[in-house]
């Protein structure tokens, strides 16, 4: 891949959010922005991988938050390249070529290279691992074993379990922070009562087959319409305050100092 070229799709990036970010300043929604810097990033990528080709047969996913199809100013950009067998030495310099690229691109990427095997394993140990490809989502490369992967995931999910993991999870990330809601300087995302003890709930949710979404889990009954309204004003509510922190500090910061 060529300088220029990278270039090129470095400043087209930096270009397109800028514009996502003025337009964001006219309608002030938290969902439209999230959902633009989201789609910048996936037309990026899909670009990218024409010039730096994936190992034959392999996909590249997004996970975590940005494959939920939210993606913050600054947040890293969770990708999974997932293979169809461990990679051979071919296989591993072409990922580490695209890595690169991506760093050079200005994207921040949090990756990880797994096979469908490992990704049972790893989920297995890791409840966050296991979260993170809950949200998967296709970017480019091979679509069937993206279907495979998701069915096999599917497959492996113990809807109990995650429950009690995810709870002593929070419990414990409560403790980090004095389990309160009320510090001197809160983080919008992690603190209890905060952004991500909402996307526990929804979480919690779409394991157990509800959806993922305030409307559905109301109406499988589990939250009254008027309960899943004020959920989803108080979710939009911290969205905005961690874009703004992000756009204020030039950074990724999800703390009000």
């Amino acid at each position: 891949m060529t300088a220029e070229i990278l270039t090129q799709l470095r400043e087209r990036i930096q270009e397109s959010r800028r514009a996502a970010v003025a337009q964001f300043r006219e309608h002030e929604r938290p969902d439209i922005l999230l959902t633009e810097l989201r789609r910048i990033v996936d037309a990026a990528l899909r670009d990218l991988v024409k010039h730096c080709p994936l190992p034959v047969g392999a996909t590249l996913a997004a996970v975590g938050g940005y494959g939920r199809g939210e993606l913050y100013p600054h947040s890293d950009v969770d990708l999974l390249i997932l293979l169809p067998q461990a990679p051979s030495p071919i296989d591993a310099e072409a990922i580490q070529m695209l890595v690169a690229a991506l760093w050079d691109l200005g994207l921040e990427p949090g990756h990880s290279v797994r096979t469908l095997e490992d990704c049972i394993s790893e989920a297995d140990a890791d409840i966050t691992v296991q979260t993170a490809l809950l949200e998967s989502r296709w970017l480019a490369g091979s679509r069937s074993l993206m279907k495979q992967f998701e069915s096999t995931m599917q497959q492996h999910m113990d809807a109990a379990a995650f429950f009690q993991a995810k709870r002593v999870e929070m419990q414990q990330r409560h403790a980090r922070y004095q389990d309160t809601p009320y510090s001197l300087e809160p983080n919008c995302k992690e603190s209890p009562g905060g952004l991500r003890d909402l996307q526990v709930i929804l979480w919690m949710a779409r394991a157990a087959g509800f959806g993922g979404t305030w409307r559905a889990v109301a109406q499988a009954g589990l939250l009254t319409p008027s309960e899943a309204r004020d959920l989803r004003r108080a979710e939009q509510a911290f969205k905005r305050l961690r874009i703004e922190l992000h756009l204020l500090t030039g950074r990724r910061e999800d703390r009000l100092l």
